[in-house]
């Protein structure tokens, strides 16, 4: 399969994985950063520091000091969009597949991060745009797969319509369960975004 050039386990190459998760260190001590001392206060070279590499290394990866956070703002995305096109099998519409994706539960403490970034977007007009972006970009990934799986044409209306409807039902149950993840009890993200595209189903359906 093209695009698989780490091998028979279909794992990207070393070097691949290795920026991934450079990246997602530094996204990491950003959001940390910005949530002890606020975007302003925070510099791109302090993250850069915080984070052990270089300020040029950092430019290397991002536009922006905000843009920093990106990596946890996409991540769950890419996994999800990366099963989907893996899972070839039969389902009756784009979210009752992604109703069928299992979650991992060993990311706790990166969810715990991503709350909280969430939290500072509420506040911080450039981390907000940064997760608009994330998911703009996220909404013509679902229009493409959805014309890939109906025989439709990306540019339809409905096509980019159905496409608008799941993810923004996704973003907003992101948002929803980010708003409540300090309550003790309460439903999971994972829970949380099963409901919303349940949600969507029953609309579909009327």
């Amino acid at each position: 399969m093209a695009g698989r050039a780490g091998g028979a386990t279909g794992r990207p190459p070393l070097t691949e994985r290795r920026r991934a998760e450079t990246r997602m260190e530094i996204a990491e001590e950003a959001v940390r950063l910005f949530a002890a001392k606020g975007v302003a206060a925070v510099t791109a070279d302090d993250i850069a520091s915080a984070s052990g590499v270089s300020t040029r290394t950092l430019w290397r990866y991002f536009r922006s000091k905000e843009e920093c956070v990106r990596p946890l703002l996409t991540t769950g995305l890419e996994l999800l969009t990366e099963h989907l096109r893996e899972d070839r099998s039969e389902h009756g519409s784009l979210a009752e597949a992604i109703l069928g994706v299992r979650y991992d539960d060993d990311t706790a403490p990166r969810l715990r991060t991503l709350g909280d970034l969430l939290l500072l977007c509420r506040d911080e007009p450039g981390l907000r745009a940064v997760w608009l972006e994330a998911h703009y970009d996220a909404e013509v990934t679902f229009a493409a797969m959805i014309a890939d799986r109906t025989g439709r044409p990306v540019g339809d209306l409905a096509v980019r319509v159905e496409a608008g409807v799941l993810n923004t039902a996704m973003r907003v149950a992101v948002e929803d369960w980010a708003l409540r993840s300090d309550a003790a009890a309460g439903p999971s993200l994972a829970e949380t975004v099963r409901r919303a595209l349940r949600m969507v189903g029953s609309v579909e359906k009327r």
